[in-house]
């Protein structure tokens, strides 16, 4: 299923916004140092998502979702390092069950398995955690990605068991036989400065 596909068959009914612009009321914030107050790694200023990069943490949705299209953008303040996407979240971990859309500088695009037992099928290999947390499957194509101060988007489509990632409009990871189908989608504090805009669902949503 193509990207033009699933933008056509979302036409038929309004983008639901993840992010309103004006606060984070439906997110849930996660830092991995509990002596860290979370609310110090994320603010909202001039209708975008500021995340200071400074601690790791994460932002989760309140709510859980599976069957959707899901867009942001996002841009490098500073020295672009490492952050995330993470869809599918299970838990609260700081590394939560999830799959990960990798924001790390030049790599956006990899998959990142994250939990032990967490699978799933990339090209002809069929990847598993065993006694690790972590998977990485490299993206398709270089040079995709714009440089920092310059907004880059995600289009990630979560259908069923697959989830197909589309970097400024390009085509860089398809994965399927996900043991992951459902879940909170979360933004990375993880590194350096990163914004966030534009978060919404498109093609339609379900609740677990």
């Amino acid at each position: 299923m193509g990207i033009l596909w699933a933008l056509t068959a979302c036409q038929q009914k309004a983008p639901e916004l993840l992010f309103n612009g004006q606060n984070l009321d439906n997110w849930e914030m996660i830092a991995a140092d509990e002596t860290i107050d979370p609310q110090s790694l994320f603010k909202v200023e001039d209708g975008v998502i500021k995340v200071a990069g400074s601690s790791n943490g994460y932002l989760r949705t309140r709510e859980v979702f599976n069957n959707y299209q899901l867009h942001l953008e996002w841009r490098w303040t500073e020295k672009p390092t490492n952050s995330g996407v993470l869809l599918h979240v299970n838990g609260y971990d700081f590394w939560p069950n999830a799959i990960e859309a990798q924001l790390q500088h030049e790599h956006a695009g990899d998959v990142v398995f994250i939990g032990n037992g967490i699978s799933g099928t990339i090209a002809d290999s069929t990847y598993t955690n065993k006694e690790r947390r972590f998977t990485i499957v490299p993206k398709y194509t270089e040079g995709i990605e714009k440089p920092a101060g310059e907004w880059n988007s995600y289009d990630i489509i979560c259908e069923r068991d697959k989830i197909s990632i589309y970097v400024n409009g390009t085509l860089q990871n398809e994965a399927k036989n996900l043991s992951l189908t459902g879940g909170a989608i979360g933004l990375q504090s993880e590194g350096s400065p990163i914004e966030f805009r534009n978060v919404y669902l498109e093609k339609g949503r379900s609740e677990k």
